[in-house]
């Protein structure tokens, strides 16, 4: 796609030929395999981030029934709404990652790598909604503290001792695979060090194209997660405590979701069936299009419930299929960058789950049925709207401002 940022159409299937030749073309025969140290990486961060997702919704769990003084063991079994410590959290761990894949994952193992690795999210609150719960009501909330504190502090020891910042650092990779990886990302360059292109990237449409379809995905994705629970009780008259399974199903799916879009995005490319940008944007409308049509569809299926949870929990599955879309396309057009865009756009990310609940909590106020259908309503709009705004402007070419050779402004 396009390779200068202030000429996003010209040139285009050229320029795009050109960069992602040597990717398809130039491959070596080493294969990736379950001992590598690179699938040992997507291991360490899968566990990392299920960890990580463990301990804060077990730590929203353990405070809800620390102050319910009234009813020390009365847990609900459902996760609580507040979703702001979580921000933070989010704000330190997936640069970290990020810039982690960029010196890791092949460009045709990326997708396959990072969704694996990011799984670990959903899987670990699933598990944290299933455990933290009983735990609470069969030895007291404090040892939700000491048990989940415990496995954070002896996996923040096994992280230190396990992950290397590059294969060239790895005192247990094969000189092989070592030589593999190596070959494959020197295009990129090395570290970008303390100096930021800043102007560059203000000016960059592709990485507006990412920022803005980032916003607007985690929009629909924390409208739906955080507001479900009150939509299937409140509307639908499901009692969730009863229904555990229900409030589950999203997560199992959101994290089968990751890794078999990963799967599925890495067999495109290395079958030559689509070149990068096009996988990346096929993945993006299949993640936020499909969502967009299943929320405006709720309104009119009427009393149907079992159809209602039906298409909610596939529109928290299939927006996972964004993860080897819009979420990887950080590493394709700034791979020395990585780390630091993925900071950016997750702040767009955080500010839309933070305005998401407040706006579906202003909407039902006013009126429960009207304002359930303009919440899906205006979380679908947004939805479409970031993908065209992706579509038309989303790249998959190294940009100028992100290669070595190129001036620091």
């Amino acid at each position: 796609m396009q390779h200068h940022v202030d000429n996003t159409q010209a040139g285009d299937g050229t320029e795009a030929e050109q960069d992602e030749a040597p990717l398809l073309a130039q491959q070596p025969s080493f294969r990736t395999g379950l001992c590598s140290a690179r699938c040992g990486l997507a291991l360490v961060l899968h566990i990392s981030l299920f960890v990580a997702y463990a301990l804060r919704v077990s730590l929203s769990i353990a405070i809800v029934a620390m102050t319910n003084s009234s009813h020390p063991h009365g847990w609900s079994g459902s996760a609580p709404h507040s979703s702001y410590p979580a921000f933070a959290q989010d704000g330190v761990i997936f640069p970290a990652q990020y810039t982690l894949w960029a010196k890791w994952a092949p460009p045709l193992e990326r997708s396959r790598l990072m969704n694996i690795a990011d799984a670990g999210c959903t899987f670990g609150t699933f598990f944290a909604l299933l455990v933290a719960g009983i735990i609470c009501q069969t030895l007291g909330w404090p040892f939700v503290f000491y048990i989940f504190g415990s496995v954070g502090c002896v996996w923040c020891l096994c992280w230190f001792l396990l992950v290397y910042e590059d294969p060239a650092h790895h005192p247990w990779i094969s000189a092989r695979e070592q030589e593999y990886i190596v070959s494959l990302l020197a295009h990129q360059g090395s570290s970008h060090g303390y100096s930021l292109p800043l102007v560059a990237m203000a000016k960059s449409l592709p990485l507006w194209a990412i920022t803005i379809a980032c916003f607007c995905t985690d929009w629909l994705f924390y409208m739906l997660l955080t507001s479900m629970p009150m939509f299937m009780s409140n509307v639908l008259h499901f009692d969730l405590r009863e229904n555990g399974l229900l409030s589950s199903l999203p997560y199992v799916g959101n994290g089968l979701g990751h890794i078999l879009a990963g799967l599925l995005a890495d067999f495109l490319l290395a079958r030559r069936v689509l070149g990068t940008a096009a996988v990346r944007k096929l993945f993006s409308a299949l993640g936020m299009l499909l969502p967009a049509i299943f929320l405006v569809a709720v309104p009119y299926i009427g009393c149907s419930s079992t159809v209602v949870v039906v298409l909610l929990t596939l529109a928290l599955t299939i927006i996972s299929m964004t993860g080897a879309g819009i979420n990887i396309n950080h590493i394709d057009i700034a791979p020395r960058y990585a780390g630091f865009l993925l900071g950016i756009t997750n702040t767009f990310g955080i500010v839309a789950g933070i305005i998401a609940p407040t706006a579906v909590g202003l909407l039902v106020s006013q009126d429960l049925q009207t304002g359930w259908r303009n919440a899906f309503f205006v979380s679908a709009a947004l939805n479409l709207f970031g993908l065209i705004f992706y579509i038309a402007f989303g790249s998959s070419t190294i940009q100028d401002w992100a290669r070595e050779d190129t001036a620091v402004q």
